[in-house]
C-alpha cells in the first residue's frame, strides 16, 4: 500500500477538485491509496449528508466513487509506466463515464470503504470497477471510464 494518497501527488492548480483536491476547504478531500491492484478510500459520511434519515445521499456516493475511480486510474497508469507518483509528465485523467448501480441504503455513522480495481488498462484510458461496503455490505457498486488527458499545467504550457 502506498504511504501517501495519490492525490497528493496531483499539481497546486488541479488540486481543487470537491472530490479529492487537497486546496479545496469545501471538498470531501478523498484519498486514494493504491496497492499494485487496488485502490482503498474510506469516508465517513456527516448527518449533512443525507438523503433521508440515517442514509446517505446517492449523489454524494456517486462523487466518492467518481474521485477514487479516477485516482486509481491515475495511480495505475503511473504504475504500468513505471514511474513514481507526480514524475514529470504529470498523468491527468477526468471521468468519460460513470455508471453506478445502488444495491441496499448506504448508512450514515459507520466509515465507508471504497475498493476500486483496474478492469482494463491502455495508454489512455482505463476501466475501473468500485464499490462501496459498509461494514460488510456492498451497497453500491459502479463502472468508470477514466480517460486520460493533458494535465491543465500541460496544457497552459502548450506541452
Amino acid at each position: 500500500m502506498t504511504q501517501q494518497p495519490i492525490q497528493n501527488f496531483y499539481s497546486d492548480n488541479i488540486a481543487i477538485c470537491y472530490g479529492c483536491g487537497r486546496h479545496n476547504d469545501h471538498g470531501l478531500h478523498i484519498q486514494t491509496y493504491w496497492d499494485g491492484t487496488t485502490g482503498i478510500a474510506h469516508f465517513n459520511p456527516q448527518p449533512y449528508h443525507t438523503a433521508f434519515p440515517g442514509v446517505v445521499y446517492g449523489g454524494l456516493l456517486a462523487s466518492v466513487i467518481d474521485c477514487h475511480a479516477i485516482g486509481t486510474a491515475i495511480a495505475a497508469m503511473y504504475d504500468a509506466e513505471g514511474r513514481a507518483p507526480g514524475s514529470d509528465p504529470e498523468i491527468t485523467c477526468v471521468t468519460g463515464n460513470l455508471n453506478v448501480t445502488y444495491l441496499h441504503p448506504t448508512p450514515i455513522g459507520l466509515e465507508l470503504t471504497i475498493r476500486a480495481t483496474i478492469k482494463t488498462l491502455s495508454e489512455r484510458k482505463a476501466i475501473v470497477e468500485a464499490a462501496v461496503i459498509a461494514e460488510e455490505l456492498e451497497t453500491v457498486q459502479a463502472e468508470i471510464v477514466a480517460v486520460r488527458v493533458k494535465s491543465r499545467a500541460n496544457f497552459l504550457a502548450g506541452r
